[in-house]
């Protein structure tokens, strides 16, 4: 596992302090910006083998179908890599009714004397008092929220409940540059560069990237979304007229693509 680790974690690449570059466009039409890859240091992350984490995700009490995923969504290089660390408070938004990540944090928090907050609805509460959470994860949602506007709101609910120097943890579908997020979206797909604004907007420091979960086969482009994909695997056509139904050598062919190309970001709340 620790090899893995390291070896995963070469991917990573910590943000160095940003200056002298164009400010970001104002609209989501023209925000497919990103600081330049120049801009980004070799330098790797502080790594700290931690067994409770190691325990939570090799846990056989997780469901066989969330293990399963591991090899494309890399659990504990992933957490690694964001800064958890025993003992935090820890907010998970939006996880719904089978979270994912909920069957390693909440057990995670549980071992290290931490603390576990499942937050469905950011604008009503936030789980936790205005400055208190260390730790914000954000899996897959940006393109709900960018459907209707709640991006920006939702993010500002973020920096307020995190502590001065807390992390806002970022996994995400990730389209090709150069396009409309609020269009893009409805595919489960957003700019890499549309999340970065919208945190920067909100206050928030980018402090490194990580092609950890990308996927080069990934072209985005699908008849069903990102849902063509694993896990969802959609195949038919649902509420559409054309009744479009992938043959069995499409529906090969996009197994054989695995889970989405995603955006793997962590951003700080400043001291």
């Amino acid at each position: 596992m620790r090899l893995a680790a390291l070896s995963l974690l070469a991917l990573a690449a910590a943000a160095a302090p940003v200056t002298a570059q164009t400010a970001p466009p104002a609209s989501q039409t023209e925000g497919a910006w990103t600081p330049p890859r120049s801009a980004l240091s070799s330098a790797m992350p502080t790594f700290a083998e931690d067994t409770a984490l190691q325990a939570a995700v090799a846990a056989e009490t997780r469901p066989a179908a969330d293990r399963a995923r591991d090899v494309y969504r890399h659990p504990y290089e992933a957490l690694t890599f964001w800064g958890l660390t025993p003992g935090m408070t820890v907010v998970e938004i939006e996880p719904g009714g089978a979270s994912w990540w909920r069957h390693i944090l909440e057990p995670y928090a549980a071992a290290t004397s931490g603390r576990y907050v499942p937050v469905n609805k950011p604008l009503e509460s936030m789980g936790v008092a205005d400055g208190q959470a260390d730790f914000i994860l954000v899996a897959r949602a940006f393109h709900n929220w960018a459907r209707d506007g709640r991006t920006q709101p939702y993010l500002q609910a973020f920096f307020k409940a995190l502590k001065p120097g807390g992390v806002l943890a970022v996994e995400q579908h990730r389209s090709a540059e150069g396009l409309n997020a609020a269009e893009v979206a409805s595919t489960g797909y957003v700019p890499e560069s549309y999340v970065i604004h919208e945190a920067r907007n909100a206050g928030f420091v980018l402090e490194a990237r990580s092609e950890l979960n990308a996927n080069p086969k990934d072209d985005h482009d699908h008849p069903f979304g990102v849902w063509t994909l694993p896990p969802i695997r959609q195949s038919a056509a649902r509420n559409d007229p054309s009744g479009r139904t992938l043959t069995a050598e499409e529906r090969a062919a996009f197994d054989a693509v695995g889970e989405s190309d995603r955006m793997t970001l962590r951003f700080r709340k400043p001291e």
